[in-house]
């Protein structure tokens, strides 16, 4: 029976220290998990030492890969061409100082390895000062544990900074180690979390199948739930409208038609396109509107170049012109399968203009280039009656403090019920037609 390597984990302050080629062939390793054994150790020691077995023949495989047939269902969606676990994305967020330094953001990745320094599996992992930038809401747990005395800062995030947008986590190479690996990093959180005098570790929008291996493993289980667009096999945007019901249609086309009036012109940038005075104007957007929505917009303006540098062609920039000026713009980035809507900016306010350059415009790209979804980011009812659908996510969480993790465990109980009732209800209000059964 084959025995996986011992492994160590080590921590890295900087992405730059693991090379670009390592990193993202731990991220094309993803695949959604079958349900596998995951136990938190307690120690480095403990964890150096461990050894997992793997599955000594095909019959043992194939009943270990039948099992967490759900949790693979709910990654069907996941998209492998993910950009932003890419380490271009996040060497572009710590080269431009929108995380590191007073950020509040400090990298902290994870990175296994064996004894001959074979990287096996990294994850992208940071110390944080504050809740800032996250977009699953701990304030409250922080503020109860600091009044009962306690210090919930630092915490660990292991999430793509700023970027609510569900992911894999736990990066390791496919191969007869990938389950070792795994346990490997969820270890090195535990041990992590120690060293620093962090209160907890948090792993946000994580796909099914990780959180459930994660909660095996004892981590602490929350739900929330986005809008998302799904393609069902659409030809042209009149496909799409003519799933709707009649009202919506004519709703949305109305909203379009005005969107476009007063001379406005749409037009989508990629590639060569997106200059630097592209990202100048585009900028002033995201400045304006974020200053105003939430007191301090987290990307430098470096961070814009430097994407355009490394990830150009899975940028896509939709952008509103009047006047031969730009007067708006939606940034997105592109998947494999998944168009992926993210920062929205204008400086000129005119009536649904942000319906058609963040939503329609998605939905039209992404039925003409064959994707199978749109995922337009947090939060927004206002984006079910405009053909998006509520869909989970999932993060999983490690609290230290026994008093602490016994409260929030029966907090979120109540909080998973609240959001599948939820769920469920706004599902009922998706504006297609009723198909008779």
């Amino acid at each position: 029976m084959a025995v996986s390597p011992k492994f160590q984990v080590r921590v890295e302050g900087s992405i730059r220290s693991i090379e670009a080629s390592v990193w993202d062939s731990c991220v094309k390793g993803f695949a959604p998990l079958p349900e596998s054994e995951c136990k938190v150790l307690e120690s480095g020691h403990e964890l150096a030492e461990s050894a997992h077995k793997i599955p000594e023949s095909e019959g043992e495989r194939a009943e270990s890969n039948s099992q967490g047939l759900e949790s693979s269902l709910e990654d069907a969606f996941a998209d492998p061409g993910n950009p932003f676990i890419s380490h271009a994305f996040l060497y572009s967020l710590e080269e431009s100082k929108s995380v590191g330094g007073r950020s509040g953001w400090i990298p902290q990745h994870l990175v296994v390895e064996d004894e001959r320094r074979e990287i096996h599996g990294v994850a992208p992992c940071y110390l944080k000062a504050h809740s800032q930038g996250e977009y699953v809401f701990d304030h409250g747990w922080a503020d109860a544990y600091e009044r009962a005395g306690g210090n919930y800062y630092p915490k660990l995030q292991v999430a793509v900074p700023f970027t609510p947008v569900t992911g894999p986590r736990l990066l390791v190479k496919r191969g007869p180690h990938a389950e070792a690996a795994r346990n490997a990093l969820v270890a090195g959180m535990v041990e992590l979390c120690k060293l620093r005098s962090a209160s907890s570790v948090h792993v946000t929008f994580a796909p099914k199948s990780e959180w459930d291996f994660l909660t095996r493993a004892g981590l602490l289980a929350r739900t929330d739930r986005q809008f998302h667009w799904h393609n069902r096999g659409y030809r042209t945007f009149d496909d799409f409208l003519s799933a709707l019901s009649s009202n919506k249609r004519k709703t949305i086309r109305r909203e379009r038609r005005e969107a476009q009036a007063s001379g406005i012109e749409i037009v989508r940038l990629t590639g060569s396109e997106l200059t630097e005075s592209v990202w100048d104007s585009f900028f002033g957007f995201y400045m304006d509107t974020g200053s105003r929505k939430w007191g301090r917009p987290y990307l430098t303006r470096e961070f814009f170049s430097h994407v355009s540098e490394k990830l150009a062609d899975r940028t896509l920039l939709i952008m509103a012109k009047r006047n031969g000026n730009y007067i708006a713009g939606a940034l997105n980035f592109l998947g494999a399968q998944t168009i992926y809507g993210r920062n929205w900016g204008a400086i000129e306010h005119h009536p649904f203009l942000h319906f058609e350059v963040c939503y329609y415009q998605a939905i039209e790209y992404a039925i003409e280039h064959g994707l199978k979804s749109v995922e337009a980011g947090a939060q927004g009812e206002h984006k079910l009656l405009r053909g998006y659908v509520p869909v989970p996510t999932y993060s999983a969480h490690y609290i230290a403090n026994p008093a602490l993790r016994r409260a929030i465990d029966d907090y979120l109980v109540r909080e998973r019920e609240y959001v599948e009732a939820e769920r469920e209800h706004l599902a009922e209000a998706a504006p297609y037609k009723r198909v008779a059964t």
